[in-house]
């Protein structure tokens, strides 16, 4: 749901939330979620969902449009958005380890999906940044920033140093974790929660979080 509620924002769209408890679905939301997942978003009597169709159908329907309008670079973008599951799961083995030992297994294994995103954000950009293509928010920003803002709560506990060896991808993930867009993008409470989360899944994040 995050990355539809930060292109809303980034557009400057007047929308209502509805927060699902995924526990405990109800009826109403079922019909009208083919998946029975978030996020859903209803244009007056038209239901629409998955967050990459939602996102996908903003940028075609409000000005100004997020994905670069070089047929060649929005494919790319398009690629790259992709490319988020693979980077989720992998970045999630940080985020979500439970142990010095499956953290350190975690950090063999992530900087290979890593070391390709510091190329593409290299690759993609026409100057300086601070997001994927430049200076202006796009769909790719709105795809890696929940990940990214999940991950940069853990790391206050972790201290892992996971992106000290990727200086794009860290100026990337401070540019996105500090933008309004992102930050608006969550209900106030969500940060509490999440830690709160951290602890439920007994990681090593909440582990270290109240050793403090």
């Amino acid at each position: 749901m995050q990355r539809a509620v930060i292109v809303l924002r980034a557009k400057d769209v007047e929308f209502d939330v509805t927060y699902i408890n995924l526990r405990e679905k109800p009826d109403w939301f079922l019909e009208i979620s083919p998946h029975g997942k978030v996020p859903v978003l209803k244009v007056d009597d038209d239901v629409l969902f998955e967050s990459n169709a939602i996102a996908e159908y903003l940028d075609e329907a409000v000005e100004p449009t997020l994905h670069p309008k070089d047929p060649i670079k929005r494919a790319r973008n398009r690629a790259w958005t992709d490319f988020v599951p693979d980077f989720s799961r992998q970045l999630g083995m940080v985020t979500y380890a439970r142990s010095t030992e499956a953290l350190a297994e975690a950090m063999d294994k992530v900087p290979k999906a890593l070391s390709r995103l510091e190329d593409a954000i290299q690759n993609e950009r026409e100057n300086e940044g601070p997001f994927f293509n430049g200076d202006v928010l796009s769909l790719v920003d709105a795809s890696y920033a929940p990940f990214l803002q999940r991950f940069s709560i853990a790391e206050k506990y972790l201290q892992s140093g996971l992106l000290n060896e990727f200086p794009n991808l860290q100026k990337w993930a401070d540019a996105l974790v500090s933008n309004t867009s992102v930050q608006n993008s969550v209900a106030p409470e969500f940060f509490d929660v999440f830690e709160d989360a951290l602890k439920l899944r007994g990681t090593l994040a909440a582990e270290n979080r109240d050793a403090r």
